[in-house]
């Protein structure tokens, strides 16, 4: 059953607190939340289902309180207050809301529910279903694979069913733009045109899950942000989905920096192809580097993917086939082995040592 509330809006500056420039608030609430809002004659109507219409509720109620105590929020105040309150919704059961949608209460049964009517995603093999169950029962997932097996077209595609869901209020996509070196000054224009060009898969994934003039107001609001990897530093992700593309061709460092921006309810998925590192030492790679370290962690997982996942047109499998794995191609996926191989080494050595200690002690 759907829920209808009204709520008065004040007049002069605390109003505008509440209501954003151009109410712009009211925009962020209506996308980020799928709520109805209309606002007229110092009044706000939310409708929708009752989860979501009781989150933008609290969030007004939230802005309310911030425009009495310190004035006008900053835009990132406002994405947080949504955040925070998109995630408590996500968490109410059945008895706690009236009518609760179905979609925003169970977890995903196989198939990803995107924002174009008539196009479910689902997964085509073995292995992409336990991709999908890796990102559904960790925090974060590493997915290396060859190209057309679903890496990235079905983490885009989880990270929407999770903001049409409620589960997360953002989607950060992220890439490491030229290669490794992100060196960007060469290219003519702003920062937008130099970075489109490398970014561009990203968009294609959205542009199958999203109105192109959705896609456009989700970004204008920060709810979507696709960027270079370089420009994720300093930053904390809380109640987001995280993805970070090309993973191959990052450092170590770079990764490292990338791992520790997940934040409170968040979400992050790692994607890569190991046969394809740009770096002048592939061993330097940072997705390498992460898949051993990261193996044993708890809240982790790694999942490979191989030639049998190929899902663009069959004849691209063909081509694969055809061309064969070429002799640098078939050294960088011996990284990878030769990399786990020899941390369980030292693993195994250090048990041995401590069992020693322990045994002459």
């Amino acid at each position: 059953m759907p829920l209808d509330i009204t709520i008065r809006i004040p007049p002069g500056p605390a109003g505008l607190a509440i209501v954003g420039s151009g109410e712009r608030h009211l925009k962020m609430i209506r996308e980020t939340l799928g709520v109805s809002v209309a606002a007229r004659d110092g009044w706000v109507r939310l409708q929708g289902d009752p989860a979501p219409v009781s989150a933008a509720k609290a969030v007004m109620d939230r802005l309310s309180r911030a425009a009495a105590e310190r004035g006008v929020p900053s835009r990132q105040q406002v994405l947080e207050m949504i955040a925070e309150q998109a995630a408590a919704a996500s968490r109410i059961g059945p008895r706690d809301a009236i009518d609760p949608p179905a979609d925003a209460l169970s977890p995903w049964d196989g198939r990803l529910d995107v924002y174009v009517r008539g196009r479910p995603v689902k997964p085509q093999t073995v292995n992409q279903q336990a991709y999908l169950d890796a990102m559904r029962d960790h925090d974060l997932t590493i997915a290396i694979g060859p190209a057309g097996t679903g890496k990235t077209y079905l983490a885009v595609a989880a990270a929407v069913h999770l903001l049409k869901t409620g589960r997360v209020a953002r989607l950060i996509l992220v890439r490491p733009a030229v290669e490794a070196g992100e060196k960007l000054g060469f290219l003519p224009g702003g920062l937008e045109a130099k970075v489109n060009p490398f970014l561009r898969p990203l968009f294609d994934s959205l542009n199958d899950m999203m109105d192109f003039g959705q896609i456009r107001r989700f970004m204008d609001s920060d709810v979507i942000e696709v960027v270079p990897l370089a420009y994720m530093r300093g930053r904390t992700l809380n109640d987001a989905m995280i993805l970070c593309d090309e993973a191959q061709n990052t450092t170590r460092g770079q990764m490292k920096m990338f791992l520790t921006r997940m934040g409170h309810g968040s979400k992050m998925v790692v994607t890569g192809d190991v046969t394809q590192i740009d770096l002048p030492d592939p061993m330097d790679s940072g997705l390498i580097d992460a898949a051993t370290r990261l193996r044993r962690v708890k809240g982790a997982a790694t999942v490979t993917l191989d030639a049998a996942d190929v899902v663009r047109h069959s004849l691209v499998q063909r081509v694969i086939e055809a061309y064969g794995e070429t002799d640098r191609e078939a050294i960088q996926r011996d990284l990878l082995q030769r990399a786990v191989t020899r941390t369980d080494s030292e693993e195994t050595k250090a048990q041995q040592q401590e069992s020693t200690l322990t045994d002459g002690a």
